[in-house]
């Protein structure tokens, strides 16, 4: 099968979870410039949240470069990690309006810890489907920020109850982590080209 309708749906997924997001931001009842103070949760909340649904979709669309076509495996594990994706604007709203509270927070980092274990799965699965001599194979190699962030987010759960803000720092540094420019699969991609020509 063909991945064009695959990362369709995808993008037009993605492109709904950042739009559901921002309709939670409410514009405030009164035109003073302090009415906005009160929306700096919940627009905190929200940049977090974009930056993530962002970082997911630039890796998705190069992850995506690295196959040709997909397997009904590849597009339930496409689906495992969109499921996940898609409680980012619930776990969001819920953290923005409670940004000082345990529970949204776990729940938050609970949720990022299930889209990466998604995330891996996908890989994985694009990998016994290419095998072990794949562009993505070789490409990743130790993928150490691919191993910290499930680590990290999974800290984030049981740190929440000792203070929220400890856990929303360490979401936030992840974050930033990834908004660092990966560029092994390009270079993979870069190196079949040069080397034998694209399949």
């Amino acid at each position: 099968m063909h991945k064009n309708r695959l990362e369709a749906f995808s993008d037009g997924v993605l492109a709904i979870i950042i739009t559901i997001m921002v309709l939670e931001l409410k514009a405030p009842h009164h035109a003073e410039i302090g009415d906005l103070r009160s929306l700096l949760p919940v627009f905190s909340s929200y940049v977090v949240s974009f930056l993530y649904v962002g970082i997911y979709w630039n890796n998705h669309h190069h992850l995506l470069h690295t196959v040709h076509r997909v397997s009904g495996g590849i597009l339930w594990a496409n689906l495992h990690l969109l499921f996940w994706l898609s409680l980012f604007p619930f776990a969001t709203a819920w953290m923005g309006e409670n940004r000082a509270a345990a529970a949204p927070t776990a729940l938050y980092g609970a949720i990022l810890f299930c889209a990466a274990i998604a995330y891996y799965l996908l890989q994985r699965t694009i990998m016994r489907h290419d095998g072990n001599a794949s562009v993505l194979a070789s490409a990743l190699g130790n993928d150490w920020k691919g191993k910290l962030s499930p680590l990290a987010y999974l800290a984030g759960i049981p740190l929440a109850y000792v203070h929220p803000w400890i856990s929303n720092a360490l979401y936030l540094m992840m974050a930033l982590i990834w908004l660092i420019p990966d560029r092994r699969i390009e270079r993979a991609l870069q190196g079949q080209e040069h080397g034998g020509g694209v399949r």
